[in-house]
């Protein structure tokens, strides 16, 4: 493992342990049977969906200087966002040959009239039931549909609630998928609900329109067309980024890795509180820390690294 250093804070946390760049695993982590299943399925192998997505980084100069011209709007590193796409690429769905054709896509999926309802509860009367009164004082879209999430998690996952059940599922794929479970979108791949929590913050950077969760349209139109859902790619990062400064005292913002593993697995903050609260323990034990470490998605992404740098 290397070495740790300590490096001075700039955000609200006194101290950072920086995670330097590269594996913690010396072998790739476990894939999951449904990332292997969905590849077979496919008619493809994890190697040919990687050099699939290389290749559209590698051939479509536009693509990039729009990835780092977002990368710089949220002070990261382009390698980031990068990551982000090889991993979900990889993993997920295959890259399409062509950025013009996520243009394409975008257009095509929404002819169509959205809901973001289960069983004929829009998610907009959802969130007035008494359990999410909690939230009502959260400021900001990141904390408040955070919140909204957990009283989901804490409250209705997997609970019959005023007679009716609510499956034991993610709060994003009961209410937020209205084509099919399992299902995102565009470049960055991103739920919904992730483009909501998100969606002040991008307001802020790159001046786009607030979210509504009522309109569903404009949400998915967002993910999918490119021009729009890389500021949420990069404000998805440097969230995660600052979730790991200011609540677990680490620096992962030389590690692509990991950050590519938190866009992956997705709640940074809930993450991070339980790293420190681990390494809390760890210390008062007479052990050391523990680093964030990557999984099967961020190895791939840092095994990768230079030959991704080498595009950029």
């Amino acid at each position: 493992m290397a070495t740790l250093a300590l490096v001075t804070a700039d955000g609200p946390a006194t101290a950072q342990t920086l995670v330097p760049p590269g594996n913690v695993h010396a072998e790739q982590p476990p894939i999951p049977g449904a990332s292997s299943r969905r590849t077979k399925s496919g008619g493809t192998t994890f190697d040919a969906k990687y050099r699939k997505v290389y290749r559209l980084l590698k051939t479509d100069a536009k693509l990039r200087s729009k990835i780092k011209e977002q990368a710089a709007a949220y002070g990261i590193d382009p390698m980031h966002m990068v990551g982000a796409i090889v991993g979900e690429h990889t993993y997920n769905v295959d890259a399409y040959d062509r950025l013009q054709t996520y243009y394409v896509k975008a257009v095509s999926y929404l002819s169509s009239k959205l809901h973001f309802a289960y069983e004929g509860e829009d998610v907009t009367d959802f969130i007035q039931r008494p359990q999410f009164q909690t939230c009502a004082d959260q400021q900001g879209s990141d904390a408040l549909w955070t919140c909204r999430e957990q009283v989901w998690n804490r409250d209705f996952r997997g609970k019959t609630v005023d007679g009716k059940a609510f499956p034991d599922n993610r709060f994003s794929a009961v209410f937020f998928q209205p084509f099919y479970a399992g299902q995102t979108f565009g470049i960055g791949q991103l739920n919904p609900l992730t483009a909501l929590q998100m969606s002040d913050l991008v307001h802020e950077v790159s001046g786009l329109p607030r979210l509504d969760a009522g309109n569903p349209n404009q949400v998915y139109e967002t993910i999918m067309e490119p021009d729009l859902t890389l500021a949420y790619v990069a404000a998805t990062l440097k969230s995660a980024i600052e979730a790991y400064r200011d609540i677990a005292g680490f620096d992962i913002s030389q590690n692509p890795g990991i950050t590519a593993t938190l866009y992956n697995t997705g709640n940074p903050e809930e993450r991070a509180y339980f790293l420190r609260t681990e390494n809390e323990a760890r210390v008062a034990e007479g052990k050391e820390p523990r680093l964030p470490e990557e999984n099967y998605y961020g190895w791939l992404v840092n095994e990768k690294l230079p030959e991704l740098q080498a595009l950029f």
